[in-house]
């Protein structure tokens, strides 16, 4: 199933990690893409990168006046939003006892409220076309949890129950909402940690690759009979 020429599709975090490889996949599929970073000038390298007819854009999803502009400005460049993902995502390790009750807000205002007011913006515009498809990536940790990570697994389990009720709410519209949840995977965020331990945990024996990832978001905005469900993209951690 390719898409047809010319959806247009909101990555939010889609400057770098697991967000970018998803825009590359899209761009080579035909869609418009809408690459949205904090960071403006890393997301203008991405879109510049895709080729001609993409556009970057600046926003901080914890905000809900910069999301509404966000959405305004993809409207009026790009046309209504077709597709949208939420890759942005931040994490603060820590044990519980030693964490900041200021990180443990910036995780959730990022990695969960952010994914619900991206998301609300996105079903007002998809309402008005008829259907649409969201995917919003999650992560292993939230379904199994671990240990130095339990604000960022909240908030990353949130995206779980949120994104089920959410397809519940929307089926009527054929606005469809998933979860991808991948496990360890080559991105910035994991560049720190030790692969060599890590790997003995992980039935393939490897970290993941960003466009691993990508394809398993790819399918489920393509699929248009999977809503309200979870994909795993772990390598078979969970099952060790």
């Amino acid at each position: 199933l390719f898409l047809k020429m010319g959806k247009v599709c909101a990555i939010f975090g889609g400057s770098r990690g697991i967000g970018k490889a998803v825009a590359e996949l899209l761009a080579q599929r035909g869609c418009r893409l809408a690459i949205i970073a904090r960071n403006l000038e890393v997301a203008q390298t991405t879109a510049c990168n895709l080729g001609a007819g993409h556009l970057a854009l600046r926003c901080d999803v914890s905000s809900e006046q910069e999301v509404q502009n966000t959405f305004e400005e993809m409207q009026r460049n790009l046309g209504p939003i077709n597709y949208l993902v939420n890759a942005a995502g931040i994490n603060r390790d820590g044990l519980l006892l030693r964490t900041k009750t200021e990180d443990m807000i910036a995780q959730i205002h990022t990695n969960l409220l952010g994914t619900m007011l991206t998301c609300k913006a996105a079903v007002k515009s998809m309402i008005q076309q008829q259907g649409g498809a969201i995917v919003n990536i999650g992560n292993i940790v939230g379904l199994k949890g671990n240990s130095g990570q339990s604000v960022y697994s909240a908030s990353k389990a949130g995206l779980v129950g949120f994104s089920r009720s959410l397809a519940k709410e929307v089926a009527k519209k054929q606005i469809r909402v998933n979860v991808v949840a991948p496990g360890f995977i080559h991105t910035e965020m994991t560049a720190h940690l030790e692969e060599d331990q890590l790997k003995k945990a992980i039935l393939l024996g490897r970290f993941g690759e960003p466009r691993e990832v990508a394809q398993a978001v790819v399918f489920l905005l393509e699929s248009p009979y999977v809503t309200g469900s979870t994909l795993v993209v772990d390598g078979g951690l969970q099952l060790l």
